[in-house]
């Protein structure tokens, strides 16, 4: 059984106009598709595992996995997390979420100031991903950088593996035929269709099976 690309689970036009149609396609269809082709090469013949299980060592694995393995499990986090902007509006931070945020960074806008800040060509030059993250000990909120298809789960890609919960793909393929070299006006309108629901999930399935306190509420 070969890794396959997941569907969107909603159609490309959904997230206009902060991301438009024409990208969503491109970026699913041929970029998603040749991680999957070629970490279906990279793996033939051996014992297949979840694409989560090869993060951790997919560094010391070599290029094939890292960069194709790490490919194909960012985006199918990337598809999840977003949702149309009128549906996306509806959503909003669990008590879980919203408490580690206040902890983690004082309030929501200064999570965003500093996610936006991170994001940014002088802080995170090339290409890359920037996450919102929980830490080991599962009580507070991390923001991480990381470069090409990297991510926090890979040994080595950061100070300390911790386990997303939000991430941005600002690869310009994400983004250049709307914003061209205006990456940060993409980073600011990509919170209109970030689904909050979703991230609560995300944030309460960690905490619960990865980081190291019980789920709270």
């Amino acid at each position: 059984m070969a890794y396959s690309v997941p569907d969107l689970p909603y159609p490309f036009d959904a997230l206009e106009p902060h991301i438009d149609a024409p990208t969503m396609k491109v970026h699913h269809d041929k970029h998603h598709a040749t991680y999957v082709a070629n970490i279906n090469k990279a793996t033939e013949g051996k014992d297949e595992k979840p694409i989560l299980d090869l993060m951790e060592s997919a560094i010391e694995a070599g290029p094939a996995i890292r960069n194709n393995g790490g490919g194909h499990y960012n985006h199918a986090f990337f598809w999840e997390e977003m949702a149309a902007p009128g549906d996306a509006a509806k959503t909003k931070p669990s008590a879980q979420l919203e408490e580690l945020i206040n902890k983690s960074f004082g309030s929501m806008d200064e999570m965003k100031a500093q996610f936006e800040a991170r994001a940014a060509p002088g802080a995170l030059f090339g290409s890359g991903w920037v996450w919102v993250t929980v830490n080991k000990a599962g009580d507070k909120l991390l923001l991480v950088g990381t470069p090409n298809q990297d991510n926090p789960l890979m040994k080595g890609a950061a100070d300390e593996i911790s386990f997303p919960i939000l991430g941005l793909d600002v690869w310009e393929h994400a983004y250049y035929l709307r914003y061209q070299n205006r990456r940060p006006e993409y980073v600011s309108n990509w919170w209109n269709v970030v689904n909050w629901d979703k991230v609560s999930e995300n944030c309460a399935y960690v905490i619960k099976n990865h980081a190291g306190v019980p789920v709270q509420g």
